[in-house]
């Protein structure tokens, strides 16, 4: 499996397990734990979580898991985000879907979620959503001190634009070493709002959330989609192999060194990830799925 280095201390795999439907995928603890051993054997040692994911519930999920193979816990790395506070059952006091960069609430979020994912520390912290009420200043203060504590290696942003990113990034002593954003072959938004460039200027390689569209190519009923749809099977039957796969590749192709974080539970599913990297598109080939998405040809 290909290493991505964040920074002189992380390295994270080039394919990422996302665990937002955890406690979704009808499993029960013994066939989690199978799953995250499999996933190690390919080279899938990162796992990405959130501590709202599930309703709140997928860390402690995750963590109760991780208690039966403490070793394996240690071998694998985890990425969480915090910043989002939800309208739920298990957070009574919330009125209103807001969103929290305090210092008050990145430190207890992360004792939370170490907590609930029996670990010492979080490998990568990211930033769940931009906030309009962030202070920067105080960002920077939590970071130091959680950095200092031991109790978070590196840290991030997820959904940030450029300028929003600098913005913090002027704040810290140290590097922000990713900016995880949605991109995949219909959702174009961060080719086209300066993100991938920036992540390639500054030399932050991006995760990318929801690289297959949600599923939603698979189902495809609008006119882009179909097309899209079309030209990547295609592409697929002539390099002997699947759509998803091609559409990993499509983004394993891109030079900002995108991170895919797979969402699926079904083993066959993030090996057919893993094995994207040995699809080789052309460069035609990329451009042929662009012109697809976007709707035109280049000029």
């Amino acid at each position: 499996m290909e290493r991505v280095k964040l920074s002189e201390s992380l390295e994270i795999s080039r394919i990422v397990l996302g665990m937002w439907r955890l406690n979704q995928w009808n499993l029960n603890s013994n066939q989690i734990l199978s799953l995250i051993e499999q996933c190690m054997e390919l080279g899938v040692d990162t796992f990405d979580h959130a501590d709202i994911y599930g309703n709140y519930q997928c860390e402690a999920l995750f963590g109760a898991v991780m208690a039966q193979n403490p070793g394996l816990n240690k071998a694998l790395k985890i990425v969480t985000k915090f910043g989002i506070r939800l309208l739920s059952d298990a957070r009574p006091a919330h009125y209103i879907k807001h969103y929290d960069t305090s210092s008050k609430h990145i430190i207890s979020s992360v004792e939370s979620s170490l907590q609930n994912l029996n670990r010492e520390q979080i490998d990568l912290l990211l930033i769940h959503r931009p906030d309009p009420l962030m202070n920067p200043e105080e960002v920077a203060q939590a970071f130091e001190n959680l950095r200092k504590g031991g109790k978070v290696k590196e840290f991030g942003v997820s959904n940030f634009l450029p300028h929003q990113f600098d913005m913090l990034q002027s704040y810290l002593d140290f590097r922000l070493v990713t900016n995880q954003v949605e991109i995949s072959a219909v959702a174009l938004n961060n080719f086209d709002n300066g993100v991938l460039d920036h992540c390639i200027q500054h030399k932050i390689p991006p995760m990318a959330w929801s690289p297959l569209a949600g599923g939603s190519i698979f189902s495809a009923e609008t006119q882009r989609y179909l097309t899209v749809k079309n030209v990547l099977h295609r592409l697929a039957k002539s390099h002997e192999t699947s759509v998803d796969q091609v559409m990993y590749q499509w983004l394993l192709m891109h030079p900002a060194n995108i991170i895919p974080v797979v969402g699926s539970g079904q083993i066959k599913r993030i090996e057919s990830a893993v094995n994207s990297m040995n699809v080789s598109l052309t460069r035609q080939q990329w451009f042929e799925i662009w012109v697809a998405s976007v709707g035109k040809n280049v000029h």
